[in-house]
Order: C-alpha cells, then structure tokens, then sequence
C-alpha cells in the first residue's frame, strides 16, 4: 500500500524535466548505442562473409574451420555483453532510485 501511496505522488513530468534524468539518459545512451553497433557488426559479419568470401572456409584447427570458430565466438561476445549490460544497469537503477528519492522526498 505504501508503494501505491508513493507512485501517486510522483510527478513524471518533473522527473524527465530534472538534469539528473537527462545526464541518466545521455549515459544510458553513450553506452548502449556503441555495445549494440558493436553487436549487430559482430552479429551480421558471419553470414555477410560465409556469402561473400572464403575467409571464414579455412582450417583453423584440423578439420574445424574459422566459420565455426567466429560463431562459437559469437555465443561468447553474447553472455559478455549480457554480463556487461547486467552490470550497468545495476548502477542505472541505482542513478533512478536516487532521482525518485529526491522528487518523492520534495513531494512530501
């Protein structure tokens, strides 16, 4: 009950208006934006060079070739960034627990 008492007092508005919220957003963006370039780059270049190229279609290791090695590296580069991006959130919501506080704290 507390909870729904707290979420009727806050004023969005406010919240998207403050600094705070706007540097929140430019540092969630500076980040995402470049690890999800990076991910599409990374994601596409396999099938984009299997199609286009023979690079991929040498042995690496015996009878494994650089195709299966650069897909088994994309599983990697995914629970890397998965890793990543869990971590820096926690430090995001931390950023939103502390806007709220100081517009609910103004609020009461």
């Amino acid at each position: 009950m507390a909870l729904k008492k707290a979420n009727s007092s806050i004023d969005y508005t406010e919240i998207v208006q403050s600094d705070e919220f706007k540097q929140l957003m430019a540092r969630k963006k500076s980040f995402i934006i470049p690890l999800t370039l990076f991910f599409f780059i990374f994601y596409f270049a396999l099938p984009i060079m299997t199609a286009y190229s023979k690079v991929l279609n040498t042995s690496a290791i015996g009878d494994i070739n650089w195709a299966w090695l650069f897909a088994f590296g994309q599983f990697i580069m995914t629970w890397t960034l998965v890793t990543i991006y869990t971590k820096k959130a926690s430090n995001f919501d931390q950023i939103v627990d502390q806007i709220l506080q100081k517009t609910v704290g103004r609020g009461e």
